[in-house]
């Protein structure tokens, strides 16, 4: 009776990872990075050997496939927004009151000159929706257990990536993802650093995306604030927010 009470207790501890696959994984860990929906000022750092630049962004996200960034300061870039909803992306420029479409060939380009890519900065379902998961490792970290996942392309899927490489920790946090190119040689890495509490749950506070073969070339998100909400209007992923950074 003893032994029956003790495998029923470790049942119910047992966290719910240990019966996922490398799907579910990747879909838990997308889901606690975005939440519902969310709210936050992240302040960016581009590093370049020669100069450095640092901006304040401002962000909402619904769901998996919804988000609105604008840049806070400096000054000179006040204004500038991104929109994007589904596979679909818009940039705004204030000082030509424009609104431009971005093509999908373009969601891999560049996000203000950063490592971060739009689909990067977005971080859009893609990863769920156009790549299949196994498990390939597990690691540890500060005394958990972390899942090493190799993600392939669909065939046909219209992805830039050959390969990523995903490390989840047991209680869905991201720590680690690595862009591989066709030939599978890594292009760069994002890692999450110094997880405390943000939002009401553990996240990481610093995020840094460097190029695999450059060593003094990186891009630090570090977030000043994360609130993880209910809901957001829908009206506040349109093109008329997106003009109109004055919220």
């Amino acid at each position: 009776m003893f032994f029956i009470m003790c495998i029923a207790i470790l049942m119910l501890t047992t966290p719910t990872v240990f019966a996922m696959d490398g799907q579910a994984l990747v879909e838990a860990a997308v889901e606690y990075y975005r939440g519902i929906a969310s709210i936050s000022t992240v302040q960016m750092t581009v590093v370049r050997p020669t100069w450095k630049r640092v901006m304040t962004i401002k962000a909402w996200t619904r769901g998996q496939k919804d988000s609105l960034f604008y840049i806070v300061a400096p000054p000179k870039d006040r204004g500038n927004g991104t929109l994007k909803k589904g596979r679909e992306m818009w940039i705004y420029n204030p000082k030509v009151n424009r609104v431009i479409k971005l093509p999908p060939s373009m969601m891999s380009q560049s996000w203000m000159g950063s490592d971060f890519s739009n689909n990067d900065l977005a971080k859009s379902d893609s990863i769920i929706e156009d790549y299949t998961h196994s498990l390939e490792g597990t690691a540890s970290h500060e005394g958990k257990k972390v899942y090493i996942i190799k993600s392939m392309p669909k065939p046909a899927a219209p992805v830039v990536w050959g390969m990523q490489k995903l490390h989840v920790r047991e209680d869905f946090i991201l720590l680690r993802q690595e862009f591989y190119d066709e030939d599978l040689l890594l292009v760069k890495s994002m890692s999450g650093d110094r997880i405390q509490m943000l939002g009401g749950k553990l996240f990481p506070k610093i995020w840094k995306m460097k190029k695999a073969e450059e060593q003094n070339e990186y891009t630090e998100l570090d977030y000043q604030q994360l609130a993880f909400k209910k809901s957001i209007p829908k009206n506040q992923f349109t093109i008329s927010a997106l003009r109109n950074p004055g919220r």
